[in-house]
């Protein structure tokens, strides 16, 4: 039996309380962590010690006055907010001296506004912010201008005003390379500084660009360290367990090749009195969950920059679980350090001269330029045998286990700068926020190729100790998103080694013309179509190659294929059947390859040297065992090639309103959300949000440029006739319910109708059809005059908690809604990315003239597709939008009806600021 669905009730936009979502730890520039969070009563104590150790330049510049300390008064109202007219952020560590079991938070930055005009759509506020001396300079200011303007715009408040003394440069420089639209007067000796909120181009590169510098500078903390400390269990009379063993086996790597760490071991090398400070760099846990916990408090002062935990029994354990890694994350971060784990393999670093052994793998692969992230531990096994195995050298190893802190995003922010890695490969389980994957990976794929394995797609298996967010979105969104960022997708180990070795060895092809020396013609078919299925292209024929031919014969036979513009990318297949096999193919190959530069690839048996390739000097081809693994590989490389060469676009920003500013715009677009839920809310609702009739619909997409075509609902046929003459004929008549309003095949439409005689008799019969159809009594129509007549599509957006915003594009009827025939995108799209979707379905051609039809206006048509999608980034409480039929004609793009549904925003995982996960 079907459940009945699920409903709720609509909460105001303003929640009331303390906001414990606002809570995030955060990375500064010099890659140490610290919390922030808003503020609370009991803050009154830390906040007067810290304006106490604030220079007297600093009070200046934040009171214009001398202040030493806050008079009591002040002091009950700087602490005391409520979250949505008054608010304040605190940065805060924990307090110095209480030894390792204090509960005490210094407070090392404040961040506060006040709300000075209230005025739907122009709320504007006061903001003020102070950093402690000591840690000015690392970029604690930018942090939390992001953190509080992100409140502020959950409360509603669309500007920040400030004044600031002309020498307060620092904090001038806050605002001016923010990103956010500025301007500034001076008056009487203050500067008065006016701030947007609304996030722009350049506030999201800055973001992007301060987020990547920081977590680098993070990751580059871990990977660099020469003094790791080994912690195991704290009782060394206890009989050996699970821990001991890893503590051992970490000890074990050290003595089979110690590197250039030196490693440090707690209970033997040294104790805890003599760690001082700033001795060492790293510290790598194999103990209780309770035991690390405690570790990683008395590591305060030791100078540790992270720890890796190599024991399990934290999430996967049940609640108590997650609640002791919440618990370990909130004292490491507040220690200013990243966690590697729970349940992690470890750390390898291969560059000569500054070797890390924080692993439990005996041996490390040997030096190379591929690095490689893999979650699980037994997925990092498996991955580092492989790459020993085909003999392919790594610059760095990380296993995440669990995610709890660092992922493989932090990793790829370390990577796109690294010397010492050209080829980046993640092996990942799960993937907890893939709007940041996709725009670092994006950003990291214009300079270096990445290639990934997703094994459980986009949350359908979890493993234990992950935390995934649920996702409604198609399975393929995944696909889409690894699309859109450039990434190289493979299904498998298997695959992901496959195209690092020929990412690693060879160089990026030029283009997709293929050449082919095969030993023998049906290998050489065998080749050709598989290089046809890859997408590639065959060069003239295949040369044939007897595996017995002379010197000669093969020197002409290479020499052909490596000719110059012969092709781009050269498939060499040698397989001997009875004939001993000779190194004279495997010789003119290399060396040519070698000569020119070309991207080659093979596949034969029986070659000496190394397993997995042909090696001459510094020249390595990889060798294959089958035909169809050497050319699928081929193939994604050159698409990846072709990707990098592409133009992918800029951002769509089409002028929302005619004769407003886009800022007035989104304000007035935000102001009447807050409304429209505002009216419902107390109300029971449907869990999939509030439905907007078609006037607060056609109100709210007009704050976007888009014009909802006029429409009457009527119950009678007379009713319907004095609808059409006030609307003008001709018109459209449709049953209003939504089974039935774009059904032509039940009677559910009719258009083009001419006269009220029509008229009638079409309303009186599809008010009997719709009685005898649908289970409600009374139908409504709907009378509409006639639009252009086009192609009819579909635009639709899903607010989706994984993904965010997700847009989707279709031509409307059988080709939607059975052969689900749509694209994807997710905000911010670009140009280019809205011109695939419009024509990546399969049934586009009907958009550009088929079978003589007039073509229709496809710029039109992407102008609505990207004003969806701009409405789609900025709205996190559109629950979901269907633009359903956008009718395409010659001239212009017609959005007939609309079904919207709002609901109160929930946090998205890629927030306008930056966080660590929590």
């Amino acid at each position: 039996m079907d459940q009945p669905e699920a409903v709720g009730t609509v909460r105001l936009p303003y929640p009331t309380g303390y906001p414990v979502e606002w809570e995030a730890d955060v990375v500064l520039r010099d890659g140490s962590t610290t919390h922030v969070r808003p503020i609370r009563p009991d803050d009154a104590d830390a906040l007067q010690r810290f304006q106490m150790a604030q220079s007297e330049r600093s009070t200046y510049l934040r009171f214009f006055a001398a202040l030493q300390r806050i008079p009591e008064r002040m002091l009950t109202q700087l602490v005391t907010v409520d979250h949505v007219r008054r608010t304040a952020l605190v940065a805060v560590r924990p307090a110095a001296g209480d030894g390792p079991d204090r509960r005490a938070e210094d407070i090392v930055g404040v961040a506060r506004y006040d709300v000075i005009d209230d005025q739907p759509g122009r709320r504007t506020a006061e903001v003020a912010f102070n950093v402690a001396d000591a840690i000015q300079g690392q970029g604690l200011g930018s942090v939390l201008l992001e953190h509080i303007a992100a409140a502020a715009r959950e409360r509603g408040v669309h500007r920040f005003v400030a004044e600031v003394l002309p020498q307060n440069r620092a904090m001038l420089g806050v605002f001016r390379e923010a990103g956010y639209a500025v301007e500034q007067h001076l008056d009487d000796g203050v500067v008065t500084v006016s701030v947007d909120l609304d996030p722009t181009d350049r506030s999201r590169e800055v973001m992007a660009d301060r987020e990547h510098r920081t977590e680098a500078r993070s990751m580059q903390g871990l990977l660099s360290a020469r003094r790791v400390l080994l912690i195991g269990p704290h009782d060394a009379a206890a009989a050996p367990t699970v821990d001991d063993l890893l503590a051992a086996r970490v000890r074990e790597a050290h003595a089979a090749d110690p590197g250039d760490t030196e490693l440090l071991v707690l209970g033997e090398h040294v104790t805890w009195a003599d760690l001082g400070a700033d001795s060492i760099d790293l510290a790598v846990i194999a103990a209780p969950p309770d035991e690390v916990i405690d570790a990683v408090r008395r590591l305060r002062g030791t100078g540790a920059r992270g720890v890796v935990v190599l024991s399990a029994g934290w999430a996967e354990a049940g609640p108590d679980g997650v609640a002791r890694r919440r618990e370990l994350l909130r004292t490491a971060h507040a220690e200013g350090m990243r966690v590697v784990g729970p349940a992690s393999y470890g750390l390898l670093t291969n560059v000569p001269g500054a070797r890390l052994r924080a692993s439990l793998a005996l041996t490390a692969p040997r030096p190379g330029r591929v690095g490689l992230f893999s979650q699980s531990a037994p997925a990092a096994v498996t991955a580092a045998e492989t790459v020993k195995r085909r003999g392919l050298g790594l610059s760095t190893l990380v296993s995440a286990g669990h995610r709890a802190d660092v992922s493989g995003n932090d990793v790829m922010q370390y990577w796109q700068d690294d010397p010492h890695t050209d080829v980046v490969c993640l092996y990942l389980e799960t993937l907890g926020n893939p709007r940041k994957f996709s725009r670092i990976a994006r950003r990291l794929a214009q300079v270096k190729p990445v290639v990934v394995v997703v094994a459980g797609r986009h949350g359908s298996v979890v493993p234990p100790g992950h935390t995934v967010r649920a996702t409604r979105a198609p399975r393929r969104m995944l696909d889409e998103v690894l699309r859109q960022s450039g990434v190289i997708r493979a299904e498998n180990t298997h695959q992901l080694m496959d195209v690092a070795q020929v990412l690693a060895h060879q160089p990026l092809p030029a283009g997709g013309r293929v050449g082919i020396l095969a030993s023998s013609p049906s290998l050489a078919a065998l080749v050709a179509d598989a290089v046809a299925a890859a997408g590639l292209t065959v060069v003239g024929p295949p040369e044939p190659l007897s595996a017995g031919a002379p010197d000669d014969e093969i020197a002409a036979a290479v020499d052909a294929l490596y000719a110059p513009d012969a092709c781009d990318a050269v498939v060499v297949v040698s397989v001997p059947v009875v004939l001993p096999r000779t190194d004279a193919i495997a010789r003119a190959v290399t060396e040519a390859a070698a000569r020119t530069g070309r991207t080659t690839v093979v596949s034969a048996v029986g070659l000496h040297g190394l397993p997995d390739e042909l090696a001459s000097g510094d020249v390595r081809i990889p060798a294959f065992s089958t035909p169809e693994d050497a050319v699928w590989a081929l193939g994604e490389v050159v698409r990846y090639a072709q990707w990098r060469t592409q133009d992918h676009g800029t951002p769509v920003r089409p002028p929302l309103r005619e004769g407003m500013s886009d800022g007035a715009a989104r304000a007035q677009a935000r102001t009447l959300v807050e409304s429209l839920l505002a009216r419902h809310a107390g109300k029971p609702a449907p869990a999939d949000g509030v439905l907007l009739d078609q006037g607060e619909a056609a109100e709210l997409l007009a704050c976007y440029g888009l014009t909802l075509w006029g429409s009457v609902s009527v119950r009678t046929a007379d009713e319907a006739v004095a609808a059409a003459q006030e609307l003008g004929w001709p018109v459209a008549l449709k049953i209003a319910a939504p089974a039935l309003r774009h059904r032509a095949d039940l009677g559910g439409v009719r258009l083009d109708i001419a006269d009220a005689e029509d008229l009638r008799e079409d309303a009186e019969r599809m008010l009997a059809a719709a009685s005898a159809l649908l289970p409600a009594p009374d139908p409504v129509l709907e009378v509409q005059a006639m639009a252009p007549t086009g192609v009819a599509c579909v635009v639709r957006s899903v607010e989706d908690e994984l993904f965010g915003p997700v847009v989707s594009f279709g031509l409307a009827g059988d080709a939607v809604d059975l052969l689900d025939d749509v694209t994807h995108g997710v905000p911010p799209l670009t140009d280019v990315d809205v011109a695939r979707m419009v024509r990546g379905v399969r049934a586009a051609p009907r958009l550009f003239g088929y079978q003589g039809a007039p073509a229709a206006d496809v710029a039109a048509l992407e102008d609505v597709l990207a004003r969806v999608s701009v409405m789609a980034d900025d709205l996190p409480e559109l629950a979901s939008l269907e633009l359903y039929p956008v009718a395409v004609a010659e001239h212009g793009a017609s959005v007939l009806h609309a079904t919207v549904r709002l609901r109160p925003a929930e946090r998205r995982t890629d927030a306008p600021r930056r966080a660590l996960p929590g």
